[in-house]
């Protein structure tokens, strides 16, 4: 992911200006990162360390979504809502 992609993400799902690492940050970031190791995936269907590097940044997702549940239940379903994430 360049960049200007990283800083769009981020800048769609701030929760106040100087925010760069808040849960919903992180897990925009995380669902970017993971769509596009998805769609390699799909071309490159051999390539087992990338599965396996999808496979702990979904583990990963799927904590924050968890923290974020617990703490913030109307920022969770928003995130949820946002990036059309089933749960």
């Amino acid at each position: 992911m360049d960049a200007a992609t990283k800083a769009k993400v981020k800048q769609d799902f701030q929760t106040h200006e100087a925010d760069s690492g808040s849960s919903e940050v992180q897990i925009a970031l995380l669902s970017k990162r993971i769509d596009e190791l998805t769609e390699h995936l799909k071309s490159h269907l051999k390539d087992h360390s990338s599965r396996y590097g999808l496979i702990k940044m979904v583990s990963a997702r799927r904590k924050l979504l968890d923290y974020l549940s617990r703490k913030d239940v109307k920022s969770y379903n928003q995130v949820i809502k946002r990036l059309k994430l089933r749960r």
